[in-house]
């Protein structure tokens, strides 16, 4: 990866977690107090605090899950130095701005290091409330996906160039 590749990654990342705990910031302010703001159709801003993983799964494992977010980073960024290019690096991108994100929340947000709860305000009343970080995430899941399928893009099991046997011998 370029110079500039890599800076650019670093801003979209850096974009990512400013805007995230911008709008935390804001939901913290205004949507105290259990108030919501209901803006068009089902969407709403309504303010909730989420000490478990994605749909508020493992709510007492907030340590254990901030310690694996860690984890999740390090090994992304360091494929991301190595090998991401493309769609790939966007999607990283975009996968460790929105982990970082929350690591934030669990990091600073609570009583303890690791305890904090994640702000989540965007709420559709039909799906689990979620955030611009949870947002990046899923965006940049889908995005991996989508790289991975694309033709060219390098295949499991594949050893690199193959090379033509000739039917003939010496």
């Amino acid at each position: 990866m370029s110079r500039a590749q890599s800076q650019r990654l670093g801003l979209l990342i850096a974009a990512i977690v400013v805007v995230d705990q911008l709008t935390k910031h804001w939901a913290l302010n205004r949507l105290s107090d259990n108030r919501t703001i209901d803006l068009v159709g089902s969407l709403r801003l309504n303010l909730v605090f989420n000490k478990g993983m994605a749909f508020s799964q493992a709510t007492g494992a907030g340590p254990v899950i901030g310690a694996l977010g860690f984890v999740v980073v390090i090994v992304v960024v360091l494929w991301l130095r190595r090998q991401a290019q493309g769609l790939a690096a966007v999607a990283a991108g975009l996968i460790v701005g929105g982990a970082l994100g929350n690591l934030i929340d669990r990091a600073f947000r609570g009583e303890a290091w690791l305890r904090g709860a994640v702000v989540d305000f965007v709420d559709l009343q039909w799906f689990p409330v979620f955030n611009v970080a949870d947002s990046a995430i899923s965006i940049g899941a889908v995005l991996m996906i989508v790289a991975s399928l694309r033709p060219g893009s390098p295949r499991r099991g594949s050893t690199g160039p193959q090379t033509q046997q000739s039917d003939t011998a010496p």
